[in-house]
């Protein structure tokens, strides 16, 4: 047996909540050409009240906003309006992509490629998992959301990295196992392009710490790529 839930913002709901607002609306009207002496002033009250309520509704609704502007480099400057909903995603951006080894240097001669990949790859399904269980953010001023920004993240940096070093690194440690890592020949140039990578993941970063409300570590991580 299917169990059909309603939602609040749902199209069906929207639509019977627009028919009992018009069907009381019209009754409001019948009523009041009808009524005289105190009925008349108790719908007017009621009518009164009602659209105080609305108002501050929509008062609430907009409480907690405020403008934001941030630089990715590899997307130029960006402005968002963010809500306190859209903060709380992007702490969870925030921790997820700063306390991940990935994010640490790796120097040539030292730390285990393998690791680092292994991290990068279980941010990319963290973050996406993140972002599934968001609710999805309402565009401000034309502007991006913070999920669109956590998507550029994994589309525009993560996935062409893991795309091409991901295969390249197990097909050789498949082929040469117990073989120490510094004798792939990919080895120096995949570290190099993990620097980059992370030294663009930390705008992210910086971004995701800005939008959480994070001013005073705003220019966190401060050693990534370093």
């Amino acid at each position: 047996m299917s169990v059909v839930r309603w939602r609040l913002g749902g199209r069906w709901t929207r639509m019977a909540l627009g028919l009992a607002a018009g069907a009381a609306i019209g009754a409001v009207v019948f009523w009041a050409s009808r009524s005289h002496g105190p009925g008349l002033y108790l719908l007017t009250g009621a009518a009164a009240g009602a659209v105080a309520g609305l108002l501050v509704h929509a008062y609430n609704g907009n409480v907690g906003l405020q403008d934001v502007t941030i630089t990715i480099p590899q997307l130029s400057e960006l402005h968002f309006v963010v809500s306190p909903d859209n903060r709380l995603v992007a702490w969870r951006l925030f921790i997820e992509t700063t306390t991940r080894i990935s994010t640490q240097p790796l120097a040539p001669d030292s730390g285990n490629l393998r690791e680092a990949l292994t991290s990068l790859y279980d941010l990319f399904q963290q973050v996406r998992t993140s972002l599934k269980e968001s609710r999805p953010s309402r565009p401000g001023s034309n502007g991006p959301t913070v999920e669109e920004l956590g998507v550029a993240m994994l589309n525009l940096e993560l996935r062409p990295f893991l795309s091409r070093w991901h295969p390249l690194l197990a097909e050789w440690e498949k082929n040469n196992l117990g073989e120490p890592e510094r004798s792939w020949p990919g080895n120096l140039q995949c570290r190099a392009e993990l620097a980059e990578l992370q030294q663009q993941l930390g705008e992210y970063v910086k971004g995701f710490a800005t939008l959480a409300g994070l001013q005073s570590i705003a220019e966190w991580p401060r050693n990534v790529g370093a």
